[in-house]
């Protein structure tokens, strides 16, 4: 059966006269991967923030269902309680990585785990698990200027999933890489999310990037224009 795991009904939003969303419904079953693709101004990027909780639509609803415990309506909640979603249950991973450049590649993903509570020591010996499990095995002391660009970004993956999050969103993810490690990245990206039971959105305007993910849906002027379904 089924089973969705983020669901948006009719979301607005505008920025002055500019429209960024006009009425968007979108379902998201769990263990999806799923692109959501549209030129500049599109309405993509918006679109990814309402449903994480970022900015609050002006109409229209985001619910979340936890693969345990009851469904949250996202945009019914306080900023405390998003917050604290975009703690514990949803995962990101942005175009720059917005890594901190004074910690450790180590140091930057165990920061999410001690922000929810989790002492250093266990949070740095989870973190350097996934280090390696994403091939980043004794790279831990480096910082952030030390690493490369795909380097990085596997580090921001790795800080995205450290926490157990259900949902991770993706917002150009390999936008400023080339192609062989924009792969590279997708690989790490999608192994780490779906192939572990969880759930992928990625925002791309990369057709190579959108066709690694089981569906992608089109976004023009704020609205979606239809979705397909990779073979």
């Amino acid at each position: 059966m089924n089973i969705p795991v983020i669901e948006a009904q009719a979301l607005t939003k505008t920025y002055g006269a500019a429209t960024a969303l006009a009425g968007v419904s979108l379902t998201v079953q769990r263990g999806e991967s799923v692109a959501i693709m549209g030129a500049s101004g599109s309405g993509k990027t918006t679109l990814l923030h309402a449903l994480a909780g970022i900015i609050a639509p002006d109409s229209g609803r985001v619910v979340f269902t936890p693969a345990t415990g009851a469904a949250v309506e996202v945009t019914a909640t306080g900023e405390r309680e998003r917050s604290r979603l975009r703690r514990e249950s949803f995962g990101f991973v942005f175009q720059q990585g917005l890594l901190i450049p004074e910690l450790t590649a180590l140091e930057n993903i165990a920061l999410a785990m001690m922000i929810n509570g989790s002492p250093r020591s266990s949070a740095l010996q989870h973190s350097a698990g996934w280090m390696a499990s994403l091939g980043l095995a004794g790279l831990e002391e480096r910082r952030i200027g030390e690493l490369s660009g795909g380097q990085a970004q596997r580090v921001a993956i790795a800080r995205a999933q450290v926490t157990g999050a259900e949902l991770v969103f993706a917002d150009e993810p390999t936008g400023a890489l080339d192609s062989h490690t924009s792969g590279e990245v997708m690989d790490a990206l999608l192994w780490s999310s779906t192939g572990q039971g969880r759930t992928l959105l990625v925002v791309t305007h990369e057709a190579d990037v959108a066709a690694r993910c089981s569906r992608t849906v089109h976004v023009r002027d704020g609205r979606i224009l239809g979705a397909e379904v990779s073979a």
